[in-house]
Parts: structure tokens; C-alpha cells; sequence
């Protein structure tokens, strides 16, 4: 399927563009099941957030359309929206009133391992560390260099994602996921106000679990309360919930509230 530029297709992008040259934007991956966007509330909020946060001036009302639009179009698939703070002159400095750029495409489907969900995986103990920057902390900006020097550490079969820690070696969250761990019935997620990508499937999963009366917590999480967890999961919004069976020397069992919220999380996907 062609992709989008401002509502038109396209497949050319101007090379004055800020997101080329600075990485000046932000970004949405989201799964598409019968033409319709999953979780689609979620990505807007924090794409909203994200916008204000970074003063960029993006057109909300011709960005929902286009999006829903290009949805009913693919069909089934994963949906990549992109919004950058448009073109400029050189210079690291922006117009206010310069209206963003909307950029849309889409892929088939993605295609992992049943494997994954059904027995677990094993993470890499990546090197690459995440910067500390409050500022961006938490938002799905293009700025994406850590994870792709991240990724690049392993090349094998074996592993499926890698868990990357913070400057100070706390606990943050997978190259492309969020990290969850269950330790005496309490579900726990890193906080990510000082780097890394607060999820849509994280906040689903968290508010899932409020709804249902299990006690969840936001903290800094060690390696060492990783390795005292009864269950750990990764999320994202594409493939919902894989659970962690070994990092390193640490291994876990596929837990009971693991597959309880997995197949919260394969519902609202598949919706």
C-alpha cells in the first residue's frame, strides 16, 4: 500500500524536512484488525502529549481522518504514523506556527514465532545504555539511535528481544517492549521519568490490572529485584504480551498472572 503525506500518497519527502535532519518529531506504531486501529485512544493521547511536549503544531481533526482513512485501506496490518515539525531552513531553530507533517504507511502483518507468546523468550543483556533526559522522557520520539545500536548487539535466533538499562544500570525496558515483573502478586513497571518509552500497551496493562483488583506499582526496579521475580513480561502494542522465561543467568517460570493479562492483551488486539 502507498504511503501518505498530508493525506496525499506519496513517495517522496522533502529533504528540508526537520525529522530527517534532526529527528524533530514523534511516532506511532499501531496494529490495524479489520481495518480498524487498535488502541487507537492511547496512541492519541501520548501522540497529543508528545506534541505539546515538544511544541509541535500538528493538525489533531486531519490527522484522525487520514489515519482512520489509510486503517480502512490496509485492512489488516501494522499502521506507522509519523509526524515531524515539517520543513525549515538550516538551523536548529523552529517557526512556532509552522504546521507539522503527517506521514502514514503500512506493512503486513507481523510475523513472530507462536513460540513467543506461547513458551517465552530469552532477553540479551544489552551494553547499550539509555541516556538520562527528563525532557524526553517516556515519549515515542524519532531520536531512535540507542535501540538500533541496541538491537545490533545479537544477531541470533535465540534471543527475541534485549533488556536495556538506564546509566546507573537500573531496570528500564526491552529494545522495543515494556518491562513487567510479578513479585509476591504485585505487578511492577519501571519508571520512566528519566528515559525510555511509556507504551500503550503498558498503560492498557496497567489499567487492566487496577480494573481486575490487582496492586500494581511505577518504581525503579534493580537487577537484583529482577532476578527475585516470580513472573516477567514484556509488552508492546503490535504483538501484546510475551512472557520472559530467561535473561543471562536468570530464569523465570510462564506465571498465572502473565497468561491471565496476555489474553487481556491478545483481546484488545485482535478486536
Amino acid at each position: 500500500m502507498d504511503s501518505w503525506v498530508d493525506g496525499q500518497p506519496a513517495d517522496v519527502l522533502s529533504l528540508k524536512d526537520r525529522g530527517l535532519a534532526y529527528g524533530d518529531g514523534l511516532f506511532e506504531t499501531i496494529a490495524v484488525r479489520d481495518g480498524v486501529p487498535a488502541l487507537l485512544a492511547r496512541h492519541l493521547v501520548r501522540l497529543t502529549k508528545g506534541c505539546q511536549r515538544l511544541s509541535i503544531n500538528l493538525d489533531h481533526g486531519a490527522m484522525v481522518t487520514e489515519l482512520t482513512d489509510y486503517a480502512a485501506q490496509l485492512d489488516n496490518g501494522v499502521l506507522k504514523l509519523v509526524v515531524t515539525r515539517g520543513d525549515s531552513q538550516r538551523g536548529y531553530a523552529f517557526d512556532p506556527a509552522a504546521q507539522a507533517r503527517r506521514i502514514l504507511s503500512g506493512n503486513p502483518p507481523a510475523a513472530y514465532p507462536a513460540t513467543h507468546a506461547e513458551q517465552g523468550i530469552r532477553l540479551f543483556p544489552c551494553t547499550t545504555r539509555l541516556s538520562t533526559q527528563p525532557l524526553l522522557a517516556g515519549l515515542k520520539h524519532l531520536n531512535r539511535l540507542e535501540q538500533v545500536l541496541a538491537r545490533a548487539e545479537w544477531q541470533d535466533t535465540e534471543h527475541a528481544e534485549g533488556l536495556m538499562l538506564d546509566q546507573e544500570g537500573r531496570v528500564v525496558e526491552g529494545v522495543f517492549s515494556n518491562l513487567f515483573l510479578v513479585r509476591d502478586g504485585v505487578l511492577t513497571t519501571a519508571q520512566l521519568d528519566r528515559c525510555g518509552v511509556a507504551g500503550v500497551m503498558r498503560e492498557e496493562i496497567l489499567f487492566q490490572a487496577e480494573s481486575l483488583g490487582i496492586p500494581t506499582q511505577i518504581t525503579d526496579i534493580s537487577l537484583g529485584q529482577l532476578q527475585q521475580a516470580d513472573e516477567v513480561f514484556v509488552c508492546n502494542s503490535v504483538y501484546g504480551i510475551w512472557p520472559v522465561r530467561a535473561y543471562a543467568a536468570f530464569s523465570w517460570p510462564v506465571g498465572p498472572l502473565t497468561r491471565k493479562l496476555q489474553s487481556i492483551a491478545r483481546a484488545l488486539l485482535d478486536a
